[in-house]
């Protein structure tokens, strides 16, 4: 079992967390809502958590949560730029469907 960022998501991350000042790296998980189920939450982490699966890449801590890890097998955490808009996306192999207004998933 594997979650993954890009060299751009580490980059922001790392931007981030130097201009905040504190933080070890970023949680990612899910949580039950929207049309199809279920979002990611992804927050800046001051610290881990007993019970965290942690992976690393391009010197960025990711912490996981066990309940959350079977739907994010496999994810890669990405940070993009399309025009004004910039933001993470996460590429899930596990996704089998999304809402429409692309705020939910399911697998």
């Amino acid at each position: 079992m594997a979650v993954t960022l890009t060299e751009a998501a580490a980059r922001h991350v790392t931007r981030y967390l130097a201009r905040r000042g504190k933080g070890v790296g970023v949680r990612l998980g899910v949580k039950t809502t929207g049309c199809s189920g279920l979002a990611y939450k992804l927050e800046y982490a001051d610290e881990a958590a007993p019970e965290d699966i942690v992976f690393e890449g391009h010197g960025v801590k990711v912490f996981v949560d066990p309940k959350s890890l079977p739907y994010l097998d496999g994810t890669e955490l990405d940070f993009v730029r399309e025009g004004l808009n910039e933001g993470f996306k996460f590429h899930n192999p596990r996704e089998k469907d999304r809402c429409g207004c692309g705020e939910s998933f399911r697998v």
